[in-house]
Order: C-alpha cells, then structure tokens, then sequence
C-alpha cells in the first residue's frame, strides 16, 4: 500500500483529497500547512506527494526542496497558477507533475498512479559504464573519475537514459517523456538546464554529452563528433 503525502492549507480540498485517496487504497498524511509537512518529511518515508504551491509557514517549493535532500520519490504540484515562470521553477526543483486548479480527483489519481508506475518500474539491474563514469542505476550512485557525485534526481534519470542508450541521438521530446513524463507539462529549456547541470557534475567527462543541433543529445565517449557544445 502506497504511502502519500497530501499538503493542502485549504480545508475542504484537503480534506476531498484524503478521503478519495483512503478510499481508493492509499495511505494518506495530510499537513495544512508548509511547516507542518516539512516535519512529515523529517519523521515519515513517503512513496509521492501532492504539494500545494500557496502555503503559509512554507510554500510547496520550500517543501519539494526539503523532500528533494532525503529521497527522489514523485512530486505533483497542486495551484491556481499557470504562469511559464512558476512552473519553469517547480520543475528547476525536480517536481515531476503541476496539475493547476480546478481538476478532476479521478484525473489526478491517474496521474500518480502513471507516476509511481513510473517510479516503481524504472530500476534495472545493470551498471552503465563508460572511461571515467560508474553509474549503478538500483543503488543510484554515479562514481565520477573515482569519486561519488551526487545528482539530483532528474539529472540522474537523465544519465541513465543518455548511458543506456550511448551513441543515439535522443531528441528533447523522447527525454521529456522518459525523464519527466509524456503527460506532465514542461518545456525544452528544462531539459537543456538539466543538461548543463548533469555537464558541470561530470566535469572532465562532460564531453561524453553532445549537443546534435536543433535535434537533441547524444551520449558517447568519441569526442570527435561534429556537434555543437553549450
């Protein structure tokens, strides 16, 4: 039985929101408030949360980001917003769905179970390596040159695809849908920024990344291939 974490500071939705959940087999901890979920986080092993943006004491980014330190499990925003730049931002912090106010308690239900099917599924067996790179999907460690380098989750997701699929050029939309989802909202700037970051975290091995113009990225240790770096 899945475990969520529902931080809502409206009472009703809150209160909606656990109670479809119960209902439909979930194990549900609902916090009012940022504060309060935070203290969740600290105490509780969570499968996914479903975070409002808007909430006194600290907000659902203050939230994802304390999450973020201790575990990579699936994040949905909850909020009214629908602004480029709050979801750009939600997404920057390694959220893996924005759903926006109102919606469907059944669409909603859909997308985490889409989601910790996801989750569930996505780990293999198989170290990926390459000169320099150790990267061991099931206990999600990456061994950079000898040293362990820690990687966001997203960033990490993004080197297991681009390692098992060295030598394809994979297109943004072939990323986003692997590492983010085909049903969550976000854009391709998201991906180039996940791409300069996972870069700076492989350092001297960052040339294994190739940018192939106006099409995507390519993992492969020739650094002699014509593509364009950013």
């Amino acid at each position: 039985m899945y475990r969520l974490l529902i931080a809502e500071d409206e009472p009703k939705l809150r209160t909606a929101l656990t109670e479809y959940f119960q209902k439909n087999g979930y194990l549900v901890n609902a916090a009012s408030d940022g504060t309060q979920a935070i203290k969740l986080i600290e105490t509780d092993e969570f499968d996914l949360a479903i975070l409002d943006i808007m909430m006194p004491g600290a907000d659902g980014f203050q939230v994802c980001k304390e999450l973020r330190r201790k575990s990579d499990v699936p994040v949905i925003f909850l909020t009214a917003r629908t602004a480029e730049e709050d979801q750009l931002k939600g997404f920057q912090l390694d959220a893996d769905d924005y759903v926006t106010k109102p919606f469907s308690l059944p669409v909603l239900k859909a997308r985490v179970e889409a989601l910790m099917h996801r989750y569930k599924g996505r780990s293999t067996d198989q170290v990926l390596t390459a000169p320099g790179i150790v990267c061991d999907p099931q206990a999600r460690t990456v061994v950079v040159d000898g040293k362990t380098v820690d990687m966001p989750p997203k960033v990490f997701s993004l080197l297991v695809f681009l390692m098992e699929n060295r030598g394809r050029i994979l297109t943004r939309e072939q990323i986003l849908d692997r590492v983010w989802g085909s049903d969550s909202i976000i854009y391709d700037r998201a991906v180039d920024g996940t791409i300069k970051k996972l870069r700076r975290l492989l350092g001297d091995r960052s040339g294994y990344i190739h940018t192939i113009i106006k099409v995507g990225y390519r993992f492969e240790e020739d650094r002699n291939d014509v593509t364009e770096r950013r």
